[in-house]
């Protein structure tokens, strides 16, 4: 499990800012996650994004695509979303509502068939998978 200063240990105030943080950018992903069987959280002009979309591709698994800047701009927008996800790079890959990872997970499991199994629901979820 991962580490993480929870709710319970953060001031009101702290806390209030933290959820104020972009909050329409998280409920976009939010959304998309919960309504799309694989979404790739990325940005413009970063090579593991595109690499990541171009695996998806060849392997003919459609997903949504959300584009948050570029390294020229809204770098506060994709923390907010780092924040949220817990994961510390992009692109950030989502499947049937789990992060999946960055590319190179992503690939790994398009390699090893989990992807692809836990698409068609032969696959476990997540929070099974850790119990």
């Amino acid at each position: 499990m991962r580490l993480e200063h929870g709710p319970a240990t953060v001031s009101p105030d702290a806390l209030a800012t933290i959820e104020g943080y972009y909050p329409e950018t998280i409920r976009e992903i939010e959304d998309a996650v919960r309504s799309e069987p694989v979404v790739v959280v990325g940005m413009a002009q970063n090579p593991h994004v595109r690499n990541v979309r171009q695996a998806l591709d060849e392997a003919q698994i459609a997903y949504k695509y959300l584009e948050y800047g570029s390294y020229f701009g809204e770098w506060k927008r994709r923390l907010a979303i780092k924040m949220w996800s817990g994961w510390p790079t992009f692109p950030q890959v989502f499947v049937k509502g789990a992060l999946f990872g960055g590319e190179d997970l992503t690939k790994k499991a398009l390699a090893d068939g989990s992807l692809k199994a836990r698409l068609s629901g032969e696959a476990a979820s997540a929070a099974d998978a850790a119990e």
